[in-house]
């Protein structure tokens, strides 16, 4: 069995089988293994909110939202990452252990993991040709950035203001989002 935490390489395969007995989560980025921080209550309740409404949105469909426990592949770059959030909605993306055509990420946002979210995943995250929606909710204060893919395939960075809605079509159903939304019972200052 794999030693997660004192191999230097790693295969996907060895990660695979040393991940689910491993002492704290693991992503996988090209053979190397990098231990996860835990998170604050701030940011288990924002990551929840939005669990919530996905999950609310995909009751009775296709499409499954997962939050924290499941990987996304990215086969191409030989990495394997915890997205906070995930929807994923291709029936023949079946793995039980992750998955690799997600509809929209979200990267719950915190000041050890920030710098992380906003280059080196949305770098990595841009390239699935699936992937519709990447959102990065701050747990710090109140203020969430997007970027959105048009129909041309062109990536649109924003930031979701306070009368505005983040709404992703993502086949059968699709996922609205406010500052409200994102944000019900936590307590961030405004920005």
């Amino acid at each position: 069995m794999p030693d997660l935490a004192n191999n230097p390489y790693l295969t996907p395969e060895e990660y695979l089988e040393g991940e689910p007995l491993a002492k704290e989560k693991h992503e996988y980025v090209d053979g190397v293994t990098y231990a996860m921080n835990s998170s604050s209550e701030k940011h288990n309740r924002v990551t929840g909110n939005v669990a919530f409404h996905f999950r609310t949105a995909t009751r009775g469909k296709r499409c499954g939202a997962y939050m924290a426990d499941m990987k996304l592949r990215l086969v191409e770059q030989n990495i394997f990452y915890y997205p906070d959030v995930m929807l994923a909605c291709n029936p023949d993306d079946d793995h039980p252990l992750y998955k690799t055509q997600p509809c929209i990420l979200v990267e719950v946002l915190s000041p050890s993991t920030a710098a992380t979210d906003h280059r080196e995943k949305w770098h990595a995250y841009r390239n699935l040709p699936s992937l519709k929606a990447y959102l990065m909710v701050d747990s710090e204060i109140r203020r969430a950035e997007f970027y959105q893919r048009d129909d041309a395939g062109i990536w649109h960075g924003h930031t979701l203001l306070e009368d505005q809605v983040l709404s992703v079509d993502c086949g059968e159903i699709n996922i609205a989002l406010s500052l409200d939304d994102l944000y019900e019972d936590v307590r961030v200052p405004a920005v």
